[in-house]
């Protein structure tokens, strides 16, 4: 019976493995979310680290966030704490408050502009190698014709004609 059990549990669990490493493949961000009043949550953010660091891109962008802000009297997770492992781990780091909407929008604009800077230097290194290599091709464009906005014709008005 125990033996039972406990393929079925390791069957699980090999599933879960094969679901989340597809769920990792091509993210560009995460989000470790823990709750400041339950330390337990926050003594977790190591294992899903090392599991998101195992199957996503290694430039992916990570924030640990800190919610529940507003319990702040009833704090589990010293906010120095949470500030060192972040440091620690080269991730960004927040605080915020999902009940009250403090920091939400922060964290997000946050991970975007990091992404956008990342995107950007990527475009600019890859347009800084094809002028190198002499390829002009990535700094042409295509010109698109929008119907019922094509650009006028050119009226040639000659100034010495005669009528």
């Amino acid at each position: 019976m125990v033996h039972n059990c406990y393929t079925h549990i390791l069957g699980a669990s090999l599933r879960y493995r094969a679901v989340t490493s597809a769920y990792y493949r091509g993210a560009v961000w995460a989000m470790l979310v823990y709750d400041i009043t339950k330390r337990q949550t926050f003594d977790h953010v190591a294992k899903w680290l090392e599991e998101l660091r195992g199957h996503a891109e290694k430039n992916i962008v990570i924030m640990l966030v800190g919610n529940k802000s507003d319990l702040g009297s009833l704090r589990a997770v010293p906010t120095e704490d949470a500030k060192e492992f972040a440091e620690r781990e080269n991730l960004f780091f927040m605080e915020t408050s999902a009940l009250e909407a403090i920091n939400v929008e922060s964290a997000f604009l946050t991970v975007l502009t990091e992404i956008y800077r990342i995107i950007s230097k990527k475009a600019l290194v890859a347009i800084e190698e094809a002028a190198a290599a002499g390829s002009s091709s990535l700094l042409t464009g295509t010109n698109i014709l929008v119907r019922g906005q094509e650009p006028e014709p050119e009226r040639r008005i000659s100034c010495c004609s005669s009528s």
